[in-house]
């Protein structure tokens, strides 16, 4: 596992930390770094680059991202090629990384955990906040911390940036209030599936007003009735999922196992489920069944069966 690593998150700021911090602790500041995305190069193409002795060095640095594109069929080559270079590596630093969850069934994602060093990287948005202000001595108004992750959508580097912003803005007076957040802190719209998360989080509040706010701003996004209605029953589905399992299994971690999702989203799920019964969550399951079919089999007004939706359940 000598230099080996295979790092996991969402987060692109977490890795793009734990790489820097990799690269400086095993002394490769001053060599090359060349970076491969499985969507859009082939292994082969790393595995050339990692067989090849640099010009003024041997010591090189091989990013590999989205290594959850890269399947056995058509590369069964490639792939023994790369397990054996794993069993005498060069003096490089090679780092595999991977937005989404591994299926640990596959053979493939049990042979790289095996061989590589793999990390799992997530940190709590609010810890993060409060530490990062607490380590230069700033004092917080309450309601700061929530303000902040909320309008980041507890995206880590977007709050690193934003409280660099604030800290330079107070550094005078070292005490930061929500006032200031309001001030200088864009609200990131996010994607949409972090708005449909929004939106079932304030379903869950049954608030008809903020509910009908958030669905305009999904229609700001383009996103057509159909395509939501998908987004919301994808939503709804994993809650009904978790609530069941959550009887049974306790961990987070356990659970994103068996439903091959992230455990932050199963922990971010478990703070809607309260808001709902079995019974509810199916009812909704196949009322959001039924407006599909509607919507694909008539002229019914997609917008309409949505905000219908809203009223039913608010």
């Amino acid at each position: 596992m000598k230099n080996n690593y295979l790092l996991e998150s969402e987060d692109e700021y977490l890795v793009r930390s734990r790489i820097e911090k990799i690269i400086l602790d095993k002394g490769f500041s001053m060599d090359m770094i060349h970076s491969y995305d499985m969507e859009e190069v082939p292994l082969s193409s790393a595995l050339e680059d990692l067989d090849t002795y640099g010009l003024f060095s041997s010591k090189k640095v091989i990013i590999i991202s989205h290594i959850e594109s890269l399947t056995s069929e058509g590369n069964e080559k490639d792939i023994e090629h790369f397990f054996k270079y794993l069993k005498n590596p060069m003096d490089s630093i090679l780092v595999f990384v991977t937005a989404r969850k591994l299926n640990n069934t596959k053979k493939i994602t049990k042979q790289l955990k095996k061989e590589l060093e793999y990390v799992t990287l997530n940190i709590d948005a609010s810890s993060f906040v409060r530490e990062e202000f607490a380590k230069d001595g700033y004092q917080l108004e309450n309601g700061v911390v929530s303000s902040l992750v909320s309008a980041c959508l507890e995206d880590i580097g977007r709050l690193y940036q934003e409280c660099c912003k604030l800290k330079l803005y107070r550094a005078d007076t070292k005490k930061i209030s929500v006032d200031d957040v309001s001030l200088l802190v864009i609200r990131k719209l996010g994607d949409s599936k972090d708005l449909t998360f929004e939106f079932v989080r304030v379903l869950a509040s049954k608030n008809k007003k903020k509910a009908l706010e958030k669905y305009h701003e999904l229609q700001d996004y383009s996103i057509e009735a159909i395509p939501l209605i998908g987004l919301l029953a994808s939503q709804f589905l994993i809650m009904y999922q978790v609530k069941i399992l959550s009887k049974k299994v306790k961990l987070n971690q356990e659970i994103a196992d068996i439903l091959g999702e992230k455990p932050y989203r199963i922990q971010k799920t478990k703070e809607l489920i309260r808001y709902y019964s079995e019974q509810e969550l199916r009812d909704i399951l196949r009322m959001l069944a039924d407006m599909d079919l509607k919507i694909k089999s008539s002229d019914v007004d997609g917008n309409f069966l949505v905000e219908l939706f809203i009223l039913k359940y608010t």
